[in-house]
């Protein structure tokens, strides 16, 4: 019986939102540094999250949000640029926005195909991994799927809290198509879990084969290492010493004195992603984000949320509260640009990620997170890396390093030890508080 009211609440909300379709403006003249885009629609859970991730996917920086979906109707204004600074121009890009954005096809995700923008969904072999992070541990993990003749053509690998989970897509080298052979298919299984469990994670390690384009890589980032408990705490141990995690987020939840809501506000480091980042982590927690704003600095962001589990209640337990704070910093932290940030730009050959992570193992390198990618032949890889104990990477290290690779095909584009350091007093301090005090909201 509840599975049919549900079917029935889901077809009132598909005629709702045909009734009355989402509305989008895009303004470039009403702000002097940036570009206004202003959605209003029927409200659904995940149409936050949907709205962010396309905007995200589009490389568009979100500068300010301001969020409201009170009512049954969602409103929301984001201030956008692109990764120049810039307002966005391009009639295409726009045009795509406005689209995308007004569809009445409930915003479905689209596939990983589409996101990926590589080959059909039946010609490559998606494989999710997650372990406990240790050095070498891509490097091997490359190793194997080359010795099994797979060919990269494209992965994303996080790491946070001494775990590790990647989302891999590969092909036979021979054929250039999916691994379709159960026999092949549960022997690479069987050889990456024997990687990922070294010598203590014999639980924890696994390897899954997901149905593609299932639902979006980043998104599955996040999910899967927060199923694998990477927000719990763990003593990062060097040398027998505690090695302390620097620029850490700070975040706070409370209860609203106005109105049955929780209130999250958060301070962390600026970067891409953000925004994406936390909403993506409080709708898989099924929280519901009634108001927010989001304002970035130069060097700090600020967000505040007024948030309720999806049945309307606000969170009651201190226990509750500290497994949020717990779960938003290590959003943050997952995507956190650590280290020192490696371009690798080459033609594509099988064994190549291979090749290039084994120099960086044996010349004292842990990669942090890399983005991996094949198009036209070519292959574009970025890597953050550290050393082995998480400090700065020597700069003789990384000319040892161009050096074996050759050709001038690894460049570094970011160096930690060279950034500016974040200016005192750059805190943004915006409230909602008055803004509850003045009005009053339904719900």
């Amino acid at each position: 019986m509840l599975h049919r009211f549900e079917e029935m609440d889901d077809e009132f909300a598909r005629l709702l939102r045909r009734i009355n379709p989402p509305r989008v403006v895009i303004d470039n003249d009403a702000c002097e540094d940036a570009t206004i885009i202003q959605v209003d629609s029927v409200n659904k859970h995940g149409i936050l999250l949907q709205v962010v991730q396309i905007l995200t996917d589009l490389d568009l920086v979100i500068k300010k949000a301001y969020i409201s979906s009170d009512g049954g109707w969602f409103m929301d204004v984001f201030n956008v640029i692109d990764r120049k600074g810039n307002k966005i121009r391009d009639q295409e890009i726009i045009s795509y926005i406005q689209e995308r954005l007004e569809s009445n096809d409930d915003l479905v995700e689209p596939s990983l195909k589409e996101l990926v923008g590589l080959v059909p969904s039946e010609e490559y072999t998606c494989i999710e991994l997650t372990g406990r992070d240790r050095p070498g541990l891509l490097s091997e993990v490359c190793a194997v799927l080359t010795d099994l003749e797979c060919n990269v053509v494209n992965a994303e690998i996080w790491t946070h809290n001494e775990r590790a989970a990647a989302v891999v897509l590969v092909t036979d080298h021979t054929t250039g198509f999916a691994i379709e052979d159960p026999k092949r298919i549960a022997a690479i299984k069987e050889l990456l879990c024997n990687v990922l469990k070294g010598n203590s994670d014999l639980n924890s390690a696994r390897m899954t084969l997901p149905p593609p384009g299932a639902t979006h890589r980043q998104r599955r980032l996040h999910q899967i290492m927060f199923a694998d408990r990477d927000y719990e705490k763990a003593d990062k141990l060097v040398g027998g010493k505690v090695h302390a995690k620097t620029s850490r987020p700070h975040v706070i939840v409370t209860d609203c004195a106005e109105k049955d809501y929780t209130v999250i506000t958060m301070r962390s480091k600026d970067r891409p992603k953000l925004l994406f980042d936390i909403i993506c982590t409080l709708t898989d927690m099924q929280y519901v984000v009634f108001h927010g704003v989001v304002h970035t600095g130069r060097m700090e962001a600020y967000q505040e949320y007024y948030i309720r589990h999806m049945d309307g209640v606000p969170i009651s337990s201190e226990a509750e509260r500290d497994r949020v704070m717990q779960c938003l910093e290590a959003a943050i932290e997952r995507r956190g640009t650590e280290g020192l940030e490696l371009e690798l730009c080459a033609e594509d050959r099988v064994g190549l990620l291979s090749d290039i992570t084994r120099i960086f193992r044996e010349n004292g390198l842990c990669i942090k997170r890399a983005e991996i990618s094949t198009r036209g032949g070519k292959a574009r890889d970025t890597f953050y890396v550290t050393d082995v104990t998480g400090s700065p990477v020597d700069t003789k290290t990384v000319d040892s390093i161009c050096e074996q690779i050759g050709g001038g095909i690894l460049h570094v584009k970011w160096d930690i030890k060279s950034s500016p350091k974040p200016q005192q007093g750059s805190t943004i301090s915006f409230l909602l508080g008055s803004f509850f005090r003045s009005r009053t909201f339904s719900g």
